[in-house]
């Protein structure tokens, strides 16, 4: 098991997490979740409106903060940048444990990709949500307490490092490798 990185080993990386392309990325991991803590990393996937990535639990998951307390379409995704991933986790198996679905190399930051920019990934699109994504304890007993605080930092909210919370506006095919382009904002 790897240790946990310092908040010094950290903010060494925040140069690398900077110079993420703005525009044009890479789908480098997708990890569908059947049940509450299984993973699967699986090499392609479907998204949907209805569904989010198929055969994910998200559709089965209350939401505290809906009055119905169906799923939050909000949060049907969760993607984090790869870099940070890459640096918090030290090793790309442990990358599934973020309980994140995609992982792509795009930045996530605030100022690149406001709430109601639109991402295509494969032939799926998606939308980023206004649903600030913070993680859970989970991420503090599998990346440590320097991670987590990093990520939710003043700094890390602005950079997302935790990573964004999106919804699927078009169904489609993705898989690893795949271009992840921003193609603007929505028209609503």
């Amino acid at each position: 098991m790897s240790r946990h990185l310092t908040t010094a080993e950290l903010e060494e990386g925040l140069g690398a997490i900077r110079q993420a392309p703005k525009t044009e990325g890479v789908l480098e991991m997708i990890v569908r979740r059947p049940e509450v803590g299984a993973r699967e990393v699986i090499d392609e996937g479907r998204l949907d409106p209805a569904e989010g990535l198929v055969g994910d639990n998200w559709k089965d998951r209350t939401s505290a903060r809906s009055r119905d307390r169906l799923p939050n379409p909000d949060t049907q995704l969760n993607i984090m940048s790869a870099r940070v991933i890459a640096l918090v986790a030290q090793e790309k198996a442990r990358w599934p444990l973020a309980g994140d679905q995609l992982f792509v190399d795009l930045d996530l930051s605030a100022a690149n990709l406001p709430p109601g920019t639109r991402l295509a990934i494969g032939s799926a699109v998606v939308e980023v949500s206004e649903e600030p994504h913070t993680g859970c304890g989970k991420f503090v007993s599998r990346f440590g307490i320097d991670a987590t605080t990093f990520v939710n930092s003043t700094l890390g909210r602005e950079l997302q490092l935790r990573g964004i919370n999106a919804r699927v506006v078009q169904a489609g095919a993705i898989r690893v490798g795949d271009v992840v382009k921003k193609t603007g904002a929505s028209r609503s």
